[in-house]
């Protein structure tokens, strides 16, 4: 509230789905010391506590499977944002770490940064595509609001 007689209003932006067209189905086994699995049988990993947190660090864990969902959501929105404005985005990569910590709730939160490499265009153009594409990956727009997420363009 401004003066108490007007409102400010708080635009969003909504962005689920209007249609689901694919759904992925994995099952944990024992938590963070145990394995997961997929329904079609693609994956079937070991995951372990990282020595970071206490584990051998004998397997992967939940924050690599995000980096790498992640990473290859993102770069796909990328290639996907480049292709729709006439760039063939060949080279370039896009690298993905997940921090885990405590949070102000007694619980535990993630932070992300990404690193973008798009070596055949200059800064102000991969930064119009790299801001494109944060708008369009599923996992942008799901961690929006809920995490830092921190975008470096390399």
């Amino acid at each position: 509230m401004t003066d108490g007689s007007a409102v400010d209003t708080v635009h969003t932006v909504d962005t689920r789905p209007t249609k689901i067209t694919y759904v992925a189905e994995a099952t944990a086994h024992g938590g963070r010391d145990g394995y997961v699995t997929s329904q079609d049988g693609q994956i079937e990993l070991k995951v372990a506590m990282p020595p970071e947190l206490g584990g051998d660090g004998n397997g992967t864990n939940p924050e690599q499977l995000f980096a790498a969902g992640y990473s290859s959501c993102f770069h796909n929105a990328l290639i996907l944002v480049g292709n729709r404005a006439g760039f063939d985005l060949t080279g370039s990569t896009v690298a993905a770490k997940v921090g885990i910590g405590p949070n102000r709730t007694k619980g535990y939160g993630l932070a992300v940064a990404l690193s973008v490499s798009l070596p055949v265009l200059d800064q102000e153009l991969a930064g119009k595509l790299v801001d494109a594409a944060h708008q369009v990956c599923p996992y942008s727009n799901a961690t929006r609001g809920n995490i830092d997420v921190t975008i470096i363009l390399g």
